[in-house]
């Protein structure tokens, strides 16, 4: 995706800049490049489960200390 901005007749060097600017903040570019750059490998199915069951085991351990520990 090739964005291109032409110097207009009389104007700046400096309204060019901010022009362009514009356009790419715009387009979206920006965003997408920083999503890319800190992209992280999707877990596999096994660890995947392991973490589900870990949780699951954590809320059932909650649920038994709080009752455990509720006043009478």
């Amino acid at each position: 995706m090739a964005l291109e901005v032409r110097k207009k007749e009389r104007e700046n060097s400096q309204n060019l800049v901010h022009r362009f600017t514009k356009v790419v903040r715009q387009s979206g570019v920006l965003l997408e490049k920083r999503k890319r750059q800190f992209h992280k490998r999707a877990k596999s199915a096994l660890i995947q489960k392991r973490s589900a069951l870990r949780r699951a085991e954590l809320k059932i351990q909650k649920a038994r200390e709080y009752k455990l520990s509720k006043p009478q």
